[in-house]
């Protein structure tokens, strides 16, 4: 019964702490300036949340559970984000872009609270090359849309930067480190394909 208790205590910790997190990126776009108010919601930082609860609440859960940890924080992000955009600002609009971004939620925040979990408890080189990879090439999908689709040139130097230290920082050796920047290359290149390319289409 205790552990069940802990399971659904971080569970819900880690939904509370999207949903806080979720309101604060709504604030953060109306403080930060200009075109930087751009990195306040977007998908790196939000599936970084995941990765956070996955690496922080699960230290030793399972993967299932740190799955579900992230599946609250990405979820909480959502709600929290439109919610205050409904009851705080003029209104969220129609339900098409929360319904998108809860939709993406539901596969981001599994995925990066796993990978979060594999970084802090990854027994085998693989496991901890892709979770670190996983986080850094989503900001190099950033980057890329960034540079690319929005022509944002500080916002894109900053994400590409933080693609390159985050495997420098967060790997734990040199081999480590040279194959999780190859690996973050080619997963932000194939997240730019299946994830950027086909918004924008939506978008158009």
């Amino acid at each position: 019964m205790s552990e069940l208790r802990t399971r659904i205590g971080r569970a819900a910790a880690a939904t509370a702490g999207g949903l806080l997190l979720g309101v604060l990126t709504n604030l953060a776009q109306g403080w930060l300036p200009g075109d930087w108010n751009q990195i306040a919601n977007s998908g790196a930082v939000w599936s970084a949340v995941a990765f956070a609860a996955g690496a922080v609440l699960y230290p030793r859960g399972s993967v299932t559970q740190a799955a579900l940890g992230g599946l609250g924080a990405e979820v909480g992000l959502v709600v929290g984000y439109y919610g205050y955009a409904e009851f705080g600002r003029d209104g969220m609009g129609d339900l098409s872009a929360p319904l998108l971004w809860l939709g993406m939620a539901c596969v981001a925040g599994p995925l990066f609270g796993v990978a979060g979990h594999w970084w802090r408890r990854g027994r085998t080189k693989r496991t901890r090359v892709t979770a670190v990879a996983a986080l850094a090439g989503l900001f190099g999908m950033e980057g890329l849309m960034y540079a690319w689709v929005l022509h944002y040139a500080p916002q894109a130097w900053t994400c590409l930067a933080l693609a390159l230290l985050i495997p420098l920082l967060m790997a734990r050796a040199l081999v480590e480190r040279v194959l999780t920047l190859a690996v973050a290359v080619g997963f932000a290149l194939v997240a730019f394909g299946l994830v950027v390319l086909p918004l924008q289409a939506l978008s158009a």
